[in-house]
């Protein structure tokens, strides 16, 4: 783009319209009567986690969901649907998977699966694999084998359920890894690309599932080290692996486009066009705004200061590489902020933390007098400024004085109907 030079500048006074004056008593002069302007109650920005209370869906299953509330700007909405695929929506439009969001904002397939999950690790041999044993993720589970110490003692013997108990003795006697049988790695998913070590051809893109003949194909390859996805039923859920499933988008670009064409339905999406909504969504001063207020609520729910010992590893991973966030950042989202909220999302629907009450009066804000008619001033604005820059564009746009450019109507007229007909304009009637 070639550099834009300043031909001249003109300088001059301009009449902007004109505002009323508080008097003394709070009270405002209109037309000859007196008026007040009565304070308004509004959802605070930050972001809210709630859930559906059983509503949705026939089965009473809690659909959770979270809520990104700007100042001013567009919302952004992350929900779970009954089959647990978790999805995004912006400014209440269609909804789309979430992990097209996060591929938009750089992510690969792997990186997205690490952010959000826990690895288990193989390492193959010719019949079977050796499991790296994390003895805590066994709660719960029935042994399909038997699970013994080194030297052949019995532990956990097969079809029993494995208890606290037994895990602290597999901790005690110090196994540390477990041979298992290969349908023991079935059904499992690959967290990371696996590729022939020789040749370097993909054999398996991560969130693949295991199956026999991908075993076949790692054994032939020479393939030795496996590290798989964790997920249980009870308290670790592969949602957002099953959502990456479901979404179509194959790179960065491919899932830009996607959101253009929700966004933006019928227009072509050309690069320019895509990357400026994209980037104007979240990302740009002018167009989104938590305020300080917002911020302040974000980063308190999205970034907790002290996080539980029984939290999975990669929440504990995430907050660490953060660091501690404190009471301010950016008026505008980062794509740390939205791993935060889809992080927090997550552990929700495992069953760990606790959602918002909307009613509670710490989640909503008083807008008075001054915040109001600032908002209708800036409405106002916006207004002049459309007028001018259309102005500018036009040919003849040469030894104008900026009072030919700058109509003051929009602006007074804003302030007019705000303080003359608004709802929360009210005759201030005295009774004697």
């Amino acid at each position: 783009a070639p550099k834009e030079t300043i031909k001249e500048v003109k300088e001059q006074e301009v009449y902007m319209g004109e505002i009323p004056l508080m008097t003394d008593t709070g009270s405002f002069v209109i037309n000859g009567t007196e008026r007040v302007i009565v304070s308004q109650l509004h959802r605070s920005p930050g972001v809210f986690f709630e859930h559906d209370r059983g509503k949705t869906h026939s089965s009473g299953k809690l659909l959770f969901s979270a809520r990104i509330i700007p100042y001013r700007g567009s919302w952004l909405d992350f929900e779970f649907d009954p089959k647990d695929f978790l999805y995004f929506r912006v400014d209440r439009r269609r909804k789309m998977p979430v992990t097209i969001l996060l591929r938009a904002i750089g992510m690969t397939p792997e990186e997205i699966l690490a952010t959000f999950h826990d690895t288990d690790t193989f390492h193959l041999q010719g019949e079977g694999a050796q499991f790296e044993l994390v003895a805590e993720r066994l709660r719960g589970e029935v042994a399909r084998f038997d699970i013994t110490t080194a030297d052949g003692r019995i532990i956990v013997a097969r079809d029993k359920r494995i208890t606290s108990k037994h895990i602290r003795e597999i901790d005690q006697a110090g196994v540390r890894t477990m041979a298992v049988p290969d349908d023991f790695l079935l059904g499992r998913v690959v967290s990371t690309n696996v590729a022939d070590p020789e040749t370097g051809e993909v054999l398996a893109r991560a969130n693949d599932e295991i199956t026999e003949d991908l075993l076949d194909k790692f054994r032939l390859a020479g393939v030795t080290a496996l590290s798989t996805l964790y997920i249980n039923d009870l308290d670790r859920g592969g949602y957002i692996s099953q959502t990456l499933r479901i979404d179509e988008t194959a790179d960065q670009w491919a899932a830009k486009v996607a959101i253009y064409r929700m966004m933006r339905p019928g227009e072509p999406p050309t690069e320019d066009a895509v990357e400026g909504l994209f980037q104007g969504l979240f990302y740009a001063e002018e167009r989104y705004d938590l305020s300080s207020v917002g911020r302040m609520k974000f980063n308190r729910r999205a970034y907790p200061e002290k996080i539980d010992d029984k939290a999975p590893g990669w929440i504990k991973r995430f907050y660490e590489r953060v660091g501690a966030q404190g009471e301010d950042g950016p008026g505008v989202l980062t794509n740390d902020d939205i791993l935060a909220v889809v992080g927090v999302l997550v552990e929700l629907r495992n069953g760990r933390g606790e959602i918002d009450d909307i009613d509670h009066l710490g989640n909503r804000r008083v807008r008075s007098v001054g915040e109001l008619a600032e908002n209708q001033f800036r409405a106002g604005l916006v207004r002049v400024e459309r007028a001018v820059k259309e102005r500018l564009s036009q040919a003849e746009s040469d030894n104008l004085m900026p009072h030919d450019l700058i109509n003051a109507k929009p602006i007074s007229a804003a302030i007019k109907e705000f303080f003359g007909s608004s709802q929360l304009s009210q005759f201030m009637d005295q009774t004697n």
